[in-house]
Protein backbone atom coordinates (compact mmCIF):
# COMPACT_ATOMS: atom_id res chain seq x y z
CA UNK A 1 0.00 0.00 0.00
CA UNK A 2 1.05 3.62 -0.47
CA UNK A 3 -0.03 7.19 0.08
CA UNK A 4 -0.26 9.59 -2.86
CA UNK A 5 0.73 13.25 -2.85
CA UNK A 6 0.27 15.77 -5.63
CA UNK A 7 2.02 19.15 -5.32
CA UNK A 8 1.19 21.94 -7.75
CA UNK A 9 0.29 19.59 -10.62
CA UNK A 10 -0.51 21.24 -13.97
CA UNK A 11 -1.50 19.74 -17.30
CA UNK A 12 -1.97 21.54 -20.62
CA UNK A 13 -3.41 20.36 -23.93
CA UNK A 14 -2.32 23.14 -26.24
CA UNK A 15 -4.07 26.25 -24.94
CA UNK A 16 -6.38 24.26 -22.68
CA UNK A 17 -5.29 24.30 -19.03
CA UNK A 18 -6.86 20.99 -17.99
CA UNK A 19 -5.35 20.68 -14.49
CA UNK A 20 -4.52 23.88 -12.62
CA UNK A 21 -2.03 23.57 -9.79
CA UNK A 22 -3.69 20.72 -7.88
CA UNK A 23 -2.44 19.97 -4.36
CA UNK A 24 -3.81 16.73 -2.97
CA UNK A 25 -2.78 14.13 -0.41
CA UNK A 26 -4.46 10.71 -0.28
CA UNK A 27 -3.65 8.65 2.79
CA UNK A 28 -2.41 5.08 2.74
CA UNK A 29 -5.42 2.76 2.44
CA UNK A 30 -7.89 5.55 1.69
CA UNK A 31 -10.67 5.30 -0.93
CA UNK A 32 -10.71 8.71 -2.65
CA UNK A 33 -13.19 9.58 -5.37
CA UNK A 34 -12.48 12.30 -7.94
CA UNK A 35 -15.84 13.62 -9.10
CA UNK A 36 -17.06 16.52 -11.16
CA UNK A 37 -18.78 17.45 -14.43
CA UNK A 38 -17.40 16.55 -17.84
CA UNK A 39 -14.24 18.48 -18.65
CA UNK A 40 -13.31 19.24 -15.04
CA UNK A 41 -9.96 17.40 -15.30
CA UNK A 42 -10.67 14.32 -13.16
CA UNK A 43 -9.70 11.68 -15.74
CA UNK A 44 -6.67 13.74 -16.80
CA UNK A 45 -5.54 13.89 -13.18
CA UNK A 46 -5.97 10.12 -12.80
CA UNK A 47 -4.05 9.40 -16.00
CA UNK A 48 -1.27 11.71 -14.81
CA UNK A 49 -1.00 9.77 -11.55
CA UNK A 50 -0.87 6.55 -13.59
CA UNK A 51 1.92 7.88 -15.83
CA UNK A 52 -0.23 7.75 -18.97
CA UNK A 53 0.08 11.54 -19.17
CA UNK A 54 3.14 13.64 -18.26
CA UNK A 55 2.50 16.58 -15.93
CA UNK A 56 3.53 20.00 -17.21
CA UNK A 57 4.37 21.16 -13.70
CA UNK A 58 4.44 19.94 -10.10
CA UNK A 59 5.38 16.63 -8.55
CA UNK A 60 3.60 13.30 -8.02
CA UNK A 61 4.70 11.13 -5.10
CA UNK A 62 3.57 7.53 -4.50
CA UNK A 63 4.68 5.81 -1.33
CA UNK A 64 7.17 8.57 -0.57
CA UNK A 65 8.93 8.37 -3.97
CA UNK A 66 8.63 10.98 -6.72
CA UNK A 67 7.37 9.17 -9.83
CA UNK A 68 7.27 11.95 -12.43
CA UNK A 69 10.00 10.30 -14.51
CA UNK A 70 8.83 6.68 -14.02
CA UNK A 71 6.94 4.79 -16.68
CA UNK A 72 3.52 3.36 -15.73
CA UNK A 73 4.88 -0.18 -15.34
CA UNK A 74 7.48 1.11 -12.86
CA UNK A 75 4.93 2.76 -10.53
CA UNK A 76 3.43 -0.51 -9.18
CA UNK A 77 -0.13 0.57 -9.87
CA UNK A 78 -3.12 -1.31 -11.27
CA UNK A 79 -5.79 0.40 -13.36
CA UNK A 80 -9.37 -0.53 -14.27
CA UNK A 81 -10.78 1.19 -17.34
CA UNK A 82 -14.30 2.03 -18.48
CA UNK A 83 -14.18 -0.27 -21.52
CA UNK A 84 -12.93 -3.44 -19.71
CA UNK A 85 -10.02 -3.90 -22.21
CA UNK A 86 -10.25 -7.71 -22.14
CA UNK A 87 -8.54 -9.92 -24.73
CA UNK A 88 -11.41 -11.62 -26.63
CA UNK A 89 -9.35 -14.69 -27.59
CA UNK A 90 -8.26 -15.45 -24.02
CA UNK A 91 -10.37 -17.14 -21.34
CA UNK A 92 -11.32 -15.37 -18.13
CA UNK A 93 -8.50 -17.17 -16.33
CA UNK A 94 -5.98 -16.17 -19.01
CA UNK A 95 -7.18 -12.56 -19.00
CA UNK A 96 -6.77 -12.30 -15.23
CA UNK A 97 -3.33 -13.91 -15.38
CA UNK A 98 -2.06 -11.94 -18.40
CA UNK A 99 -0.17 -9.26 -16.46
CA UNK A 100 1.39 -11.82 -14.13
CA UNK A 101 2.67 -13.90 -17.03
CA UNK A 102 4.10 -10.79 -18.67
CA UNK A 103 6.11 -10.26 -15.47
CA UNK A 104 7.38 -13.87 -15.47
CA UNK A 105 5.52 -14.77 -12.27
CA UNK A 106 5.86 -18.50 -11.44
CA UNK A 107 2.91 -20.56 -12.70
CA UNK A 108 2.03 -21.93 -9.27
CA UNK A 109 1.78 -18.36 -7.91
CA UNK A 110 -0.33 -17.33 -10.91
CA UNK A 111 -2.86 -20.12 -10.29
CA UNK A 112 -3.04 -19.21 -6.61
CA UNK A 113 -3.62 -15.50 -7.21
CA UNK A 114 -6.15 -16.07 -10.01
CA UNK A 115 -8.10 -18.48 -7.81
CA UNK A 116 -8.12 -16.04 -4.87
CA UNK A 117 -9.25 -13.13 -7.03
CA UNK A 118 -11.96 -15.17 -8.76
CA UNK A 119 -13.34 -16.37 -5.43
CA UNK A 120 -13.31 -12.84 -4.00
CA UNK A 121 -15.24 -11.53 -7.02
CA UNK A 122 -17.63 -14.48 -7.34
CA UNK A 123 -16.46 -15.58 -10.81
CA UNK A 124 -14.78 -18.91 -10.00
CA UNK A 125 -17.30 -20.71 -12.20
CA UNK A 126 -16.49 -18.48 -15.19
CA UNK A 127 -12.74 -19.03 -15.48
CA UNK A 128 -12.93 -21.12 -18.66
CA UNK A 129 -15.35 -18.84 -20.49
CA UNK A 130 -14.44 -16.18 -23.05
CA UNK A 131 -15.40 -12.48 -22.72
CA UNK A 132 -18.08 -12.80 -25.41
CA UNK A 133 -19.87 -15.32 -23.15
CA UNK A 134 -20.10 -12.89 -20.22
CA UNK A 135 -22.50 -10.14 -19.20
CA UNK A 136 -21.29 -6.57 -18.75
CA UNK A 137 -21.09 -6.95 -14.99
CA UNK A 138 -19.12 -10.19 -15.30
CA UNK A 139 -16.67 -8.59 -17.73
CA UNK A 140 -16.10 -5.73 -15.29
CA UNK A 141 -15.41 -8.24 -12.50
CA UNK A 142 -12.80 -9.89 -14.73
CA UNK A 143 -11.18 -6.49 -15.38
CA UNK A 144 -11.07 -5.84 -11.63
CA UNK A 145 -9.68 -9.33 -11.04
CA UNK A 146 -6.87 -8.69 -13.52
CA UNK A 147 -6.00 -5.59 -11.47
CA UNK A 148 -6.11 -7.08 -7.98
CA UNK A 149 -3.90 -10.11 -8.76
CA UNK A 150 -1.12 -7.59 -9.31
CA UNK A 151 -0.94 -6.80 -5.56
CA UNK A 152 -0.19 -3.22 -6.52
CA UNK A 153 0.48 -0.33 -4.15
CA UNK A 154 -2.29 1.73 -5.72
CA UNK A 155 -5.52 0.94 -7.59
CA UNK A 156 -6.93 3.44 -10.10
CA UNK A 157 -10.50 3.23 -11.47
CA UNK A 158 -11.46 5.37 -14.48
CA UNK A 159 -15.30 5.46 -14.60
CA UNK A 160 -15.48 1.65 -14.52
CA UNK A 161 -19.27 1.42 -14.22
CA UNK A 162 -20.35 3.88 -16.92
CA UNK A 163 -21.19 1.14 -19.44
CA UNK A 164 -23.44 -0.82 -17.07
CA UNK A 165 -27.18 -0.51 -16.57
CA UNK A 166 -28.58 0.92 -13.34
CA UNK A 167 -29.05 -2.40 -11.53
CA UNK A 168 -25.57 -3.65 -12.42
CA UNK A 169 -24.05 -0.34 -11.34
CA UNK A 170 -25.67 -0.76 -7.93
CA UNK A 171 -24.32 -4.32 -7.65
CA UNK A 172 -20.81 -3.37 -8.74
CA UNK A 173 -20.66 -0.40 -6.36
CA UNK A 174 -21.30 -2.86 -3.55
CA UNK A 175 -18.62 -5.22 -4.87
CA UNK A 176 -16.01 -2.47 -5.19
CA UNK A 177 -16.68 -1.15 -1.69
CA UNK A 178 -16.49 -4.68 -0.25
CA UNK A 179 -13.26 -5.24 -2.20
CA UNK A 180 -11.68 -2.18 -0.61
CA UNK A 181 -12.63 -3.38 2.87
CA UNK A 182 -11.01 -6.75 2.15
CA UNK A 183 -7.73 -5.66 0.55
CA UNK A 184 -7.40 -2.20 2.22
CA UNK A 185 -5.23 -0.87 -0.63
CA UNK A 186 -5.21 2.82 -1.55
CA UNK A 187 -7.81 3.44 -4.28
CA UNK A 188 -8.53 6.46 -6.46
CA UNK A 189 -11.80 6.32 -8.35
CA UNK A 190 -13.03 8.70 -11.06
CA UNK A 191 -16.71 9.23 -11.79
CA UNK A 192 -19.13 11.92 -12.94
CA UNK A 193 -21.91 10.27 -10.91
CA UNK A 194 -22.35 11.98 -7.55
CA UNK A 195 -24.30 8.97 -6.19
CA UNK A 196 -21.26 6.74 -6.85
CA UNK A 197 -19.05 9.31 -5.19
CA UNK A 198 -21.24 9.58 -2.08
CA UNK A 199 -21.68 5.84 -1.60
CA UNK A 200 -18.11 4.70 -2.31
CA UNK A 201 -15.76 7.35 -0.96
CA UNK A 202 -13.93 7.75 2.29
CA UNK A 203 -13.17 11.18 0.86
CA UNK A 204 -14.62 13.05 -2.09
CA UNK A 205 -12.48 15.39 -4.15
CA UNK A 206 -14.85 17.59 -6.15
CA UNK A 207 -13.18 19.19 -9.17
CA UNK A 208 -14.26 22.18 -11.22
CA UNK A 209 -12.40 23.55 -14.23
CA UNK A 210 -9.17 21.78 -13.32
CA UNK A 211 -9.11 22.82 -9.66
CA UNK A 212 -10.33 21.32 -6.39
CA UNK A 213 -13.56 23.05 -5.40
CA UNK A 214 -13.86 21.19 -2.08
CA UNK A 215 -12.73 17.90 -0.56
CA UNK A 216 -13.76 15.97 2.52
CA UNK A 217 -15.98 13.19 3.80
CA UNK A 218 -19.16 12.68 1.72
CA UNK A 219 -21.57 13.98 4.38
CA UNK A 220 -19.28 16.94 5.09
CA UNK A 221 -19.58 18.13 1.48
CA UNK A 222 -23.31 17.38 1.38
CA UNK A 223 -24.17 19.15 4.64
CA UNK A 224 -21.47 21.84 4.73
CA UNK A 225 -20.80 22.93 1.14
CA UNK A 226 -18.44 25.88 0.79
CA UNK A 227 -19.85 27.06 -2.55
CA UNK A 228 -23.08 27.01 -4.48
CA UNK A 229 -21.44 24.74 -7.04
CA UNK A 230 -20.78 22.06 -4.39
CA UNK A 231 -24.30 22.43 -2.97
CA UNK A 232 -25.81 22.06 -6.44
CA UNK A 233 -23.62 19.21 -7.66
CA UNK A 234 -24.15 16.84 -4.72
CA UNK A 235 -27.62 15.55 -4.02
CA UNK A 236 -30.33 13.90 -6.09
CA UNK A 237 -32.67 15.57 -6.86
CA UNK A 238 -30.54 18.71 -6.89
CA UNK A 239 -30.85 21.41 -4.26
CA UNK A 240 -33.52 24.05 -4.90
CA UNK A 241 -31.99 27.53 -5.37
CA UNK A 242 -34.43 30.41 -4.88
CA UNK A 243 -33.54 34.13 -5.26
CA UNK A 244 -34.33 36.19 -2.16
CA UNK A 245 -33.30 39.14 -0.03
CA UNK A 246 -32.14 39.01 3.57
CA UNK A 247 -34.09 40.98 6.14
CA UNK A 248 -32.32 41.33 9.46
CA UNK A 249 -33.31 43.05 12.69
CA UNK A 250 -30.87 42.63 15.53
CA UNK A 251 -30.70 38.92 16.28
CA UNK A 252 -33.55 37.96 13.94
CA UNK A 253 -33.36 37.29 10.21
CA UNK A 254 -35.68 36.20 7.44
CA UNK A 255 -35.43 35.55 3.72
CA UNK A 256 -37.86 37.57 1.62
CA UNK A 257 -38.69 36.11 -1.79
CA UNK A 258 -38.84 38.32 -4.85
CA UNK A 259 -42.41 37.31 -5.67
CA UNK A 260 -43.57 37.83 -2.09
CA UNK A 261 -43.62 35.84 1.11
CA UNK A 262 -40.84 35.21 3.60
CA UNK A 263 -39.38 32.52 5.85
CA UNK A 264 -37.99 33.32 9.30
CA UNK A 265 -34.61 31.73 9.92
CA UNK A 266 -33.74 29.90 13.17
CA UNK A 267 -31.56 31.86 15.58
CA UNK A 268 -28.42 29.79 14.88
CA UNK A 269 -28.67 30.73 11.20
CA UNK A 270 -29.68 34.33 11.87
CA UNK A 271 -26.88 35.25 14.27
CA UNK A 272 -24.03 35.61 11.67
CA UNK A 273 -26.27 37.61 9.30
CA UNK A 274 -26.85 40.69 11.47
CA UNK A 275 -24.83 42.97 9.18
CA UNK A 276 -26.30 41.68 5.92
CA UNK A 277 -29.67 43.42 5.82
CA UNK A 278 -31.10 43.74 2.28
CA UNK A 279 -28.37 41.58 0.81
CA UNK A 280 -29.34 39.61 -2.32
CA UNK A 281 -28.88 35.86 -1.83
CA UNK A 282 -29.82 32.45 -3.15
CA UNK A 283 -31.68 30.25 -0.69
CA UNK A 284 -30.74 26.58 -1.05
CA UNK A 285 -33.28 24.06 0.26
CA UNK A 286 -32.69 20.38 -0.43
CA UNK A 287 -35.71 18.28 -1.48
CA UNK A 288 -35.05 16.00 1.53
CA UNK A 289 -35.62 18.90 3.94
CA UNK A 290 -39.34 19.08 3.14
CA UNK A 291 -41.92 16.91 4.87
CA UNK A 292 -45.71 16.78 5.09
CA UNK A 293 -46.76 18.95 8.04
CA UNK A 294 -48.52 17.26 10.92
CA UNK A 295 -48.44 17.95 14.64
CA UNK A 296 -46.15 20.44 16.41
CA UNK A 297 -43.26 21.84 14.40
CA UNK A 298 -39.71 21.19 15.59
CA UNK A 299 -37.45 24.13 16.38
CA UNK A 300 -36.15 25.73 13.21
CA UNK A 301 -38.91 24.21 11.09
CA UNK A 302 -41.57 26.39 9.45
CA UNK A 303 -44.88 25.58 7.78
CA UNK A 304 -45.50 26.31 4.12
CA UNK A 305 -48.66 25.79 2.11
CA UNK A 306 -48.28 24.95 -1.58
CA UNK A 307 -49.96 23.37 -4.59
CA UNK A 308 -48.58 20.17 -6.10
CA UNK A 309 -47.80 21.17 -9.70
CA UNK A 310 -46.16 17.88 -10.69
CA UNK A 311 -45.96 14.46 -9.01
CA UNK A 312 -43.23 11.87 -9.68
CA UNK A 313 -43.75 8.71 -7.61
CA UNK A 314 -40.80 6.33 -7.23
CA UNK A 315 -42.49 3.70 -5.06
CA UNK A 316 -40.80 4.51 -1.78
CA UNK A 317 -40.82 8.32 -2.20
CA UNK A 318 -42.70 10.92 -4.21
CA UNK A 319 -40.97 13.91 -5.81
CA UNK A 320 -43.42 16.81 -5.84
CA UNK A 321 -42.89 20.08 -7.72
CA UNK A 322 -44.20 23.16 -5.93
CA UNK A 323 -43.68 26.92 -6.16
CA UNK A 324 -41.51 28.82 -3.67
CA UNK A 325 -40.89 32.48 -4.35
CA UNK A 326 -42.31 32.00 -7.82
CA UNK A 327 -39.66 29.37 -8.62
CA UNK A 328 -40.25 25.64 -9.25
CA UNK A 329 -38.88 23.60 -6.34
CA UNK A 330 -38.84 19.85 -5.71
CA UNK A 331 -39.94 18.38 -2.38
CA UNK A 332 -39.10 14.75 -1.58
CA UNK A 333 -42.04 13.36 0.39
CA UNK A 334 -43.25 9.99 1.65
CA UNK A 335 -44.88 7.80 -1.00
CA UNK A 336 -48.49 8.63 -0.10
CA UNK A 337 -48.10 12.21 1.16
CA UNK A 338 -49.57 13.62 -2.05
CA UNK A 339 -51.85 11.85 -4.50
CA UNK A 340 -52.95 14.16 -7.30
CA UNK A 341 -51.90 17.11 -9.44
CA UNK A 342 -53.29 20.38 -8.09
CA UNK A 343 -53.65 19.09 -4.54
CA UNK A 344 -53.13 21.67 -1.83
CA UNK A 345 -50.57 20.43 0.70
CA UNK A 346 -49.17 21.75 3.97
CA UNK A 347 -45.43 21.25 4.23
CA UNK A 348 -42.79 21.64 6.92
CA UNK A 349 -39.40 23.04 5.82
CA UNK A 350 -36.33 22.40 7.97
CA UNK A 351 -34.52 25.74 7.89
CA UNK A 352 -31.79 24.53 10.24
CA UNK A 353 -30.17 22.98 7.18
CA UNK A 354 -30.88 25.71 4.64
CA UNK A 355 -27.88 26.99 2.62
CA UNK A 356 -27.52 30.70 1.91
CA UNK A 357 -25.34 31.60 -1.08
CA UNK A 358 -23.88 34.88 -2.30
CA UNK A 359 -24.84 34.90 -6.01
CA UNK A 360 -21.95 37.24 -6.91
CA UNK A 361 -19.10 35.14 -5.47
CA UNK A 362 -20.83 31.76 -5.41
CA UNK A 363 -19.71 31.29 -1.79
CA UNK A 364 -21.92 29.94 0.97
CA UNK A 365 -22.48 32.61 3.64
CA UNK A 366 -24.50 30.51 6.11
Amino acid sequence: MADVKLSGVHKYYGNVHAVRGVDLTIADGEFAVLVGPSGCGKSTLLRTIAGLEDPDGGTITIGGAVVNDLRPRERNIAMVFQNYALYPYLTVSENIAFGLRARKTPEIEIRKRVGEAAEMLGISNLLQRYPRQLSGGQRQRVAIGRAIVRKADLFLFDEPLSNLDAQLRDEMRTEIKRLHHEITTTMIYVTHDQVEAMTLADRIVLLREGQIEQQGAPLELFEQPRTGFVAGFLGSPSINLIPATLKTNGRDAAVVFQSGGELTLPSAKARPLASMDRREILVGIRPQHFSRAGGPLREGTVSYSATADLIQPTGTRTFTTIKIGGIDAVAELQAHDVSSHGERIDLAIDLNRVVLIDPASGLVIA
